[in-house]
């Protein structure tokens, strides 16, 4: 199986990758034949690539072999139709290595490994962790930071650093909102460097300074409408992707009043497209968060009104 090299990841891994949520039984067994109806249903919306296990697939969740089990089915369904890129990082780091490992074995185009949550590595220990996975595996790497979930920042000098020394860290989904930090990503990492936004509100904003696309939560509901705003950004048209962004902004808000990815499991339950089930200590919201995601998805077609129902 031909491997995609940094160079050719740098040109593909580009638009909107949706990061799929992890589908569940109502007893909390895996529900993997829901997993594979929404990548089907995924790429047919427009979706520019595909990945499992990320923070709104509660890998925190998983079994380790769950989580081998979903990327291994989740690579199959995608059938090279578009990128895959899998989450393979944790908080353990023999557990990342691991699964890196895995993605690589299996056939994913890059792996997404996240900055290790609650044991807060200083900046000279995330160094070498993620030099030890980089320098372990072929496959390009996509570097996760999200500080509001790991109480530790990846700081642009660090990155930078493992830019230089790593040939296959191609880039990172930053889900921070200092925007001056991403503006740095680029300057410091190079404008060739992969940026992504894991904050729905600069998914646009970080196309305007260079960006590769995003990796945005609200795609599991509107895939489609996530996905034009980058085919407009590309296709040079600004005044349509813009207004694509503020049409979303009323979704991204209400999908984010209570921890991803309880709003949006909620959501697709309402669309029929899950058992809407999360494992504990996560739940689904309150009644009254609900009832508002319900209004909003109305808003948008994709439920019907509430008291329109025959």
């Amino acid at each position: 199986m031909k491997r995609m090299n940094a160079e050719e990841a740098k040109k593909t891994l580009r638009g909107s990758i949706a990061p799929i949520i992890t589908p569940f039984h109502e007893d909390e067994s895996l529900d993997l034949d829901t997993l594979k109806s929404l990548i089907d249903w995924h790429i047919q919306s427009g979706s520019h690539g595909i990945s499992v296990t990320g923070t709104t697939g509660e890998p925190s969740s998983l079994t380790l072999k769950e989580r081998e089990q979903v990327m291994e089915i989740a690579i199959k369904a995608v059938n090279k139709r578009v990128p895959i890129v899998p989450g393979t990082g944790s908080t353990n780091h023999q557990e990342s290595l691991h699964l890196t490992k895995l993605a690589q074995e299996m056939g994913a185009d890059a792996a997404m490994v996240i900055v290790p949550y609650y044991n807060k590595p200083s900046q000279h220990a995330l160094y070498k962790h993620f030099k030890t996975i980089a320098d372990s595996v072929d496959i390009p790497l996509i570097i996760y930071n999200i500080p509001g979930r790991t109480a530790v920042n990846l700081e642009v000098k660090t990155l930078a650093r493992l830019n230089e020394d790593c040939p296959n860290i191609i880039g990172v989904k930053e889900s921070n909102k200092d925007f001056e930090h991403i503006n740095r990503v680029l300057l410091h990492c190079g404008r060739d460097f992969l940026l992504y936004s894991g904050i729905e509100l600069l998914c646009y904003p970080m196309l305007a300074i260079g960006g590769a696309g995003y990796i945005s939560a609200t795609a599991n509901v509107l895939p489609s409408k996530v996905a034009e705003v980058y085919n407009a950004w590309e296709a040079g048209n600004v005044e349509e992707a813009m207004k694509l962004h503020y049409d979303l902004m009323p979704l991204n808000d209400v999908l984010f009043k209570d921890t991803n990815p309880a709003p949006l499991k909620a959501a697709l339950g309402m669309m029929g497209k899950i058992n809407p089930t999360l494992r504990m200590p996560m739940d689904l919201p309150s009644e009254s968060l609900q009832k508002e995601i319900r209004s909003v998805l109305a808003d948008y077609g994709l439920v019907e009104k509430i008291g329109s129902e025959a």
